[in-house]
């Protein structure tokens, strides 16, 4: 298939396009400058553009691009950044692919469990309604920004992602040096939950999205067995070999992250339902899997 891709300088998108390719997929990258080459296509979410002409052609879209939650401080000036890095940028590619005169069959829009809110122990599906605070509004906003495409007649999924376990980037990223120097352990209580999912798994989720044309809507693209901070930390540990047992204090944890510590203090048992039932098989389902599969 002939698809375009944002955020393919992202972690996921970089894995993602590889993984296209290496199946001989024909990828166009969404860049937000002059094109320099083939497979370039120019866009500005700020300013809503999107070269349309240079999507003709496209099969499917996937559109991943945001700016990091985790890569600073929360202030009011970086939430707007957050916010206006999906919705904006959401709206622009969903606007673009509704005016073609052959529109592509499918648009992935890459959202968040951030939508359910904090959720406690109470595990939660895609027919649990929105959570409350700052990432659930934007995720709302995000997945409505897409409503030109679904108009249009474009199949529009939802993928609604947990924490990606990976080394190389994303916030799991900054764990395995701190894991590695024998000083991680729980954040806070170590009792919320984190929904998670291994790189390898939330890639070949990607494409089952893409293939399975009976998929629309949201789906969540997390493993099927949450774990709660405290076993992370233990995984973690086991799997480097190193002591695991050093708390964080909650307080410690809002000193230095400020308004985003909410969250990551927050709880989400976050199950991907649909993502089962159309028949998708994990990887690596479990914690210390998915970190193990992350060092390979």
């Amino acid at each position: 298939m002939r698809i375009a891709v944002t955020g393919s300088s992202g972690l996921i998108g970089r894995a993602l396009v590889d993984s296209l390719r290496a199946d001989g997929h024909e990828v166009l990258r969404l860049v937000r400058r002059p094109p320099r080459a083939g497979d370039e296509v120019e866009w500005d979410p700020r300013r809503q553009y999107v070269d349309a002409a240079g999507l003709v052609g496209c099969e499917a879209v996937v559109h991943l691009a945001g700016a990091g939650v985790g890569d600073h401080r929360w202030t009011e000036a970086y939430k707007r950044e957050i916010r206006d890095s999906r919705v904006l940028g959401t709206a622009a590619v969903a606007e673009a692919l509704a005016s073609l005169d052959t529109p592509p069959r499918t648009l992935v829009v890459g959202s968040a469990v951030g939508y359910y809110g904090d959720t406690g122990d109470r595990a939660v599906d895609e027919d649990a309604p929105p959570g409350h605070g700052f990432l659930a509004d934007v995720c709302q906003e995000w997945e409505e920004a897409a409503a030109p495409a679904e108009e249009a007649g474009i199949r529009t999924v939802y993928a609604r992602t947990g924490l990606v376990v990976s080394r190389t980037g994303g916030a799991w990223g900054r764990l395995f040096p701190v894991f590695r120097a024998g000083l991680g352990g729980p954040l806070g209580s170590g009792r919320q939950y984190w929904s998670h999912i291994a790189l390898h798994d939330h890639i070949a989720a990607l494409r089952h999205l893409l293939d399975t044309e009976e998929l629309s809507g949201p789906v969540n693209l997390t493993a099927p067995e949450p774990v709660t901070q405290r076993e992370v930390a233990a995984a973690m540990g086991r799997v480097l070999h190193r002591p695991a047992v050093l708390p964080v204090p909650a307080p410690v944890l809002r000193a230095v992250l400020g308004e985003f510590s909410t969250d990551v203090l927050g709880s989400q048992r976050v199950l991907p339902r649909r993502l089962l039932e159309s028949g998708f098989v994990f990887a690596f389902p479990g914690i210390e899997d998915a970190v193990r599969a992350a060092l390979r």
